[in-house]
């Protein structure tokens, strides 16, 4: 941007293993990278920060203070997963895994900036005059999307680009909508998650919720336990606050809770700022009001699947030996029990095969083990901590930018986001990257 150059977010990809998962850094080999700014922790934001620190030693790391916590848990997990990646799949497949080590992960989040909210930061990493002009400045903006998320504001030489990173205009059961600026932008950088889904007529998260209490209470009946496959930060916490909501407000009766190891970790977390955000339901603290106990990878296997027992586990997309794919392998092929989706799964991951297989279909949850007979209750309910593709129509025409640049999204969704930009908007540049 003028004559700086920066990058926005570091992640893995979800999909990849050892080096394919990386982001193609050849694209700045060889460049002066200045700053690296984080909008939150998810791993295909953060997952591979510490790989591009050692690329770029020099480079100044800003993300706020949630996000900086939570990064540096997830990074260590990370570690830990690629580690027993490389035991299982063997080096030729893992590549050079782990990419980075406990150790540099500590050395790297020290040198990680804390910046708040709404302050105009410069990249050297001082506060920022409102109108200097001279130099980059950067303010993160709150993007409602999971503890310590934030859009990301860049001014310089006059001009202004906004990243959304991953955005919620609605309000969750825990996280308020977000808070983005309104004022002139000359380049939008856009997320288009669920460009490929219109808003169900006539839904209200209030209402999913209480379909959501039904469907447990109909399984509970049925003697089932049910499994809902969840990302470990954002997803288990506000499942956690759902399930709270339906023992208090007596939807439910009490029932045992299970979360996985990363889960608690970040629920922890959760708790610890429930009091220094902006949030719902503020007071609750959810590792002592839901109470829910732990499993780990050993304990999983072995858990009586007794009914009456709502497991909410990692990893969402249900990829294979994680906690949530473990336990699926024991439910799938039994009709008593009960898998409810919850948000987002990619079509091809194998939670999106089995979300898509439906009665009597097949799906190998495990590439290492036979393909299954589905014979489980499956259930889809919509708590996505993305915003609709109609929010984010409505936000790109209220801005009206110069430019609109489209990323993270399924190619059916860009393209719709694409059309529909280009219909509203015939005046501004819409861009679809392309894969180097």
């Amino acid at each position: 941007m003028g004559r700086h150059r920066l990058v926005l977010d570091c992640g893995m990809h979800p999909k990849d293993t050892g080096e394919d998962a990386l982001p193609n850094f050849k694209a700045i080999a060889g460049q002066e990278i200045e700053a690296i700014l984080i909008s939150h922790a998810h791993q295909d934001h953060i997952g591979t920060l510490p790989v591009l620190m050692r690329r770029f030693p020099t480079a100044r790391i800003f993300m706020t203070e949630a996000t900086a916590e939570i990064g540096s848990v997830l990074l260590h997990n990370s570690v830990n997963v690629m580690t027993r990646q490389r035991e299982e799949i063997g080096r030729t497949v893992a590549g050079l895994y782990p990419l980075f080590t406990h150790r540099e992960t500590d050395r790297a989040s020290e040198r990680w900036r804390w910046c708040p909210l709404r302050q105009r930061i410069s990249i050297s990493g001082e506060r920022a005059p409102q109108r200097e002009k001279d130099s980059l400045t950067f303010e993160f903006f709150d993007a409602g999307h999971v503890l310590g998320s934030s859009g990301i504001l860049l001014r310089a030489e006059g001009k202004t680009v906004f990243y959304t990173g991953d955005v919620n205009f609605d309000d969750q059961t825990i996280m308020e909508a977000a808070v983005f600026p309104e004022e002139k932008i000359d380049v939008l950088i856009m997320e288009c998650t669920r460009g490929d889904h219109a808003k169900p007529a006539g839904w209200t998260r209030a209402g999913e919720e209480q379909r959501l209490a039904e469907a447990i209470s109909t399984a509970f009946e049925r003697r089932s336990c049910v499994l809902i496959p969840v990302f470990a930060l954002g997803k288990t916490q506000e499942i956690l606050a759902m399930l709270y909501k339906f023992r208090r407000e007596r939807l439910l009766p009490e029932f045992p809770i299970y979360i996985g190891g990363l889960s608690s970790k970040m629920t922890g977390i959760y708790d610890r700022r429930a009091h220094m955000i902006r949030r719902q339901l503020p007071r609750l603290q959810l590792m002592r009001e839901a109470a829910p106990f732990i499993l780990n990878d050993e304990t999983v296997r072995d858990a009586a699947l007794r009914p009456g027992r709502v497991y909410v586990l990692s990893s969402g997309m249900m990829i294979p030996k994680t906690l949530s794919s473990v336990l699926a392998r024991r439910l799938i092929e039994n009709p008593q029990h009960s898998i409810f989706f919850v948000g987002y799964a990619n079509p091809e991951s194998p939670a999106g095969l089995l979300r898509d297989a439906g009665t009597n279909g097949e799906v190998a949850l495990d590439p290492d083990k036979p393909p299954q007979r589905v014979r489980c209750n499956i259930d889809q309910f919509q708590f996505s901590a993305h915003a609709t593709r109609e929010a984010l129509i409505d936000y790109a025409r209220k801005l009206s930018p110069a430019k609109i640049v489209l990323v993270h999204g399924d190619p059916p969704a860009v393209e719709w986001m694409r059309s529909t930009l280009s219909a509203y908007l015939p005046r501004s540049e819409v861009f679809v990257p392309t894969r180097a």
